[in-house]
């Protein structure tokens, strides 16, 4: 049997994340020894050597590395005092976490729709989802835009609004770190941004881990203070109410050696992107990354009429094609957060994604072979 014939039979993952263990090799073995060595499990020198990288990465100020995306975005909004009676503005069209922490701080999201052609909050509806905010007494305090599918928002337009209303900008970027919005990489873009380091993601360690990156030295040393039970100088005199919300040091190590490699993989992934585009435009509606940006492709995500989509779904899967739906369901139509207001004109367009979305395999691993019987098996249920 051939190289190709194999390729043509054995299963496909969505992600492949053991291909890239694969090529990390002995680095990550030999960094989590030395972890294992030194036995500084709690906020060892990795954690301080991955933050520095990290921030060099994107040329943010600073760097507080976390627990988790999730933990990443809470920190935030707690630093800022977000609380009751205040309103913070989130795309309908994301995964709960964006929202979540909103409601975990007691605040109220309000949701606003997102562009079809980018799947990102769309700035008038975040102007209209304000305007449903104050007239339900709620004082708007800051805006989350998603860098969806590893494509950065239009963030000069939400900056805009943001300043008009005298709200904040928190950065979701927990599916596209490493991109860039007009020759300037995420971490940078907003006074706060949040990110995943979740093993799906595209730069992602072997647990749950996040980063803020931020150039506000007060908020950087109220997170540090904050991710650590609010903690002082003195760790048994807490300054404020804080939570556990620290990057383990073995997580920090692989993100050190992940790092390493990172810029070459985000290169793969365009160039897998690139693929898919050329070789399924004809059938299907695929994503164009515009506004100066560039794509991290955390998801390739294309649009297939809700007919045929799920016959697609069932035909891929029959020749062993994983696919998966982000999100059959928008925010506002999920049992959590039904209750929370939405923006002016309703959410139209995160409705109509939900039932058009289909991703494909995508990882800086899927070679060419693999992807073309992808793209072939695409073609063929979709044709006619």
């Amino acid at each position: 049997m051939n190289k190709r014939a194999r390729l043509d039979e054995r299963p496909i993952p969505l992600i492949d994340v053991a291909a890239q263990r694969r090529r990390l090799g002995r680095a990550v073995d030999e960094a989590i020894a030395r972890v294992l060595a030194h036995c500084q499990f709690i906020q060892g020198p990795e954690v301080s050597a991955l933050e520095s990288e990290l921030a060099a990465f994107c040329g943010a100020r600073h760097t507080i590395a976390t627990s988790s995306g999730t933990d990443a975005l809470r920190l935030v909004l707690m630093a800022w005092g977000i609380g009751p009676g205040d309103a913070v503005i989130c795309p309908a069209f994301t995964f709960c976490a964006t929202a979540e922490v909103v409601a975990l701080c007691g605040a109220t999201p309000v949701m606003a729709d997102v562009a079809a052609e980018t799947f990102n909050l769309d700035p008038a509806s975040c102007e209209r989802a304000v305007v449903a905010a104050k007239r339900l007494g709620l004082k708007p305090r800051a805006i989350i835009p998603v860098d969806l599918f590893g494509l950065p928002a239009d963030h000069d337009a939400i900056a805009a609004i943001a300043a008009a209303h005298g709200m904040q900008v928190l950065d979701d970027a927990a599916q596209a770190f490493g991109a860039t919005y007009r020759g300037r990489k995420l971490g940078t873009l907003a006074p706060a941004t949040a990110t995943s380091f979740f093993p799906a993601k595209p730069l992602g360690c072997y647990g749950d881990g996040g980063a803020i990156f931020t150039d506000d030295d007060a908020l950087a040393e109220r997170l540090r203070s904050l991710r650590v039970h609010g903690e002082d100088a003195d760790k048994y005199d807490a300054a404020r109410i804080g939570i556990t919300g620290r990057l383990d040091t073995i997580q920090a190590a692989i993100l050190l050696e992940k790092l390493k490699i990172f810029p070459e993989e985000i290169v793969a992934r365009n160039a897998v992107a690139q693929r898919y585009a050329a070789g399924l435009g004809a059938v299907a509606t695929v994503p164009r990354v515009g506004n100066q940006s560039t794509s991290v492709w955390a998801q390739y995500t294309i649009r297939v009429a809700p007919p045929r989509r799920d016959a697609l779904a069932a035909a891929l899967k029959g020749q062993g094609i994983p696919t998966g739906i982000y999100y059959a369901k928008p925010l506002h139509r999920q049992a959590a957060y039904r209750d929370f207001p939405v923006a002016d004109g309703g959410l139209p367009v995160s409705e109509q994604l939900a039932g058009e979305v289909i991703s494909l395999p995508m990882h800086a691993y899927l070679e060419q072979p693999v992807q073309d019987r992808i793209i072939g098996a695409v073609r063929q249920a979709l044709a006619g």
